[in-house]
């Protein structure tokens, strides 16, 4: 899969209706996975851990950010994320922003769907996230 950066929003438990919606407008082909998919205690079952809507051209990515106080979440609600299996290249990108002063909120590092996944706060407020899909992946897959 090539690198490529989407837009992915963050919801106050209403990511499966906005989604949903985005749907509606854009046509596309709409995947939603639970915390109870990916077995995540201390969140509903049925909340979106993460969406993807794939249409002509682009694609929009979404999740419920239940389990982060609302301050954290509001203030980034649309992250930069870069979704990929190139190890190396987005690795470099991930570790080039933390040499630069950027701020760790995740390292980069396996995750319960099998990826690699990292999230930092460039020195501008920007929130970056990065996935690299293993082999097999949730990602690669597109489930």
């Amino acid at each position: 899969m090539p690198t490529s950066l989407v837009v992915y929003i963050s919801f106050d438990g209403h990511a499966r209706e906005a989604m949903t919606f985005y749907q509606s407008v854009f046509g596309g082909e709409l995947t939603i996975a639970t915390f109870a998919d990916f077995g995540i205690p201390d969140a509903p079952a049925d909340g979106v851990m993460h969406s993807e809507l794939r249409a002509e051209g682009f694609t929009v990515m979404g999740a419920d950010a239940f389990g982060e106080p609302a301050e954290g979440w509001g203030s980034t609600r649309v992250h930069a994320a870069f979704m990929s299996d190139e190890l190396d290249r987005v690795s470099g990108f991930y570790d080039r922003f933390v040499e630069r002063g950027s701020e760790v909120v995740q390292p980069l590092e396996k995750q319960v769907w099998g990826d690699l996944y990292g999230e930092l706060t460039d020195p501008w407020g920007v929130a970056w996230m990065f996935n690299i899909a293993a082999p097999g992946g949730w990602a690669q897959s597109g489930a």
